[in-house]
């Protein structure tokens, strides 16, 4: 096992490499519903954080670094099942991601965009929830101070940001290695999932050290499995 006392910064992931093989990259996208849906329960976001606002009224929902678009499309369909509604954007700077996301939409009615955030702040677009899910870990600390910002000027009154991330233990990383290991030449075979995990957690911060590199009011609170949730509620009111 690899030393996972500090961030290892240095690495980079297969699937972020302009050069990636398509035919892998694409077969990533497909495969992450799969295991976010372990990983990162998107059940419980949705039950949190969309649906007590939905039941409301019509909100929108943006997803910052969206991928292939698994939590919104996940988003959606439990919206469908409760007969609630939400227009979502998924928004991620990597045309490859949005294109595949597009193509995979399965009538979930998403709103795919290649920017990043600052255009949307930009454009004064507000959103009742900002969700990101694996995006803290590939930020520099510049680039995660300006997420912060961005999502605090892209959340509307009475609003939530909620950035989800994987917590680097050496649990967690044991537990991926042997998951993943049983299901490398079936499920995940001819993707970069497994050694992008793996790089992933190494990558990722731990609870005290996400504590330490973000602003208050931003708060760090864990879940399981090995999750970081960093969170910022907007007050109701603003003037």
């Amino acid at each position: 096992m690899p030393d996972l006392r500090e961030r290892a910064t240095e690495l980079r992931e297969l699937m972020d490499d302009p050069r990636a093989d398509l035919r892998l990259l694409e077969r990533t996208y497909d495969r992450f519903s799969y295991v976010n849906a372990v990983v990162s329960r998107p059940g419980l976001v949705y039950r949190r954080d969309v649906r007590p606002r939905a039941r409301r009224g019509p909100i929108r929902i943006l997803d910052i670094g969206s991928g292939g678009g698994d939590l919104c499309r996940s988003l959606a369909a439990h919206l469908r099942r409760d007969g609630l509604r939400a227009e979502i954007t998924a928004l991620d700077p990597d045309e490859r991601a949005i294109a595949w996301a597009e193509e995979h939409d399965e009538g979930a009615g998403i709103h795919y965009r290649a920017a990043h955030s600052s255009h949307l702040v930009a454009e004064g677009e507000r959103f009742d929830v900002v969700l990101s899910n694996h995006l803290l870990h590939h930020l520099t600390g510049e680039e995660l101070g300006a997420l912060l910002s961005d999502s605090e000027h892209l959340v509307g009154d009475g609003g939530v940001a909620a950035h989800h991330d994987i917590a680097r233990s050496r649990t967690a990383y044991a537990a991926f290695a042997m998951g993943t290991g049983l299901l490398s030449t079936t499920l995940l075979a001819d993707s970069f999932i497994r050694v992008d995990g793996l790089r992933s957690i190494r990558r990722s911060y731990t609870a005290q050290e996400l504590s330490a590199a973000v602003p208050a009011p931003w708060r760090v609170r864990t879940h399981l499995p090995a999750r970081l949730e960093l969170r910022w509620e907007a007050p109701h009111a603003r003037s």
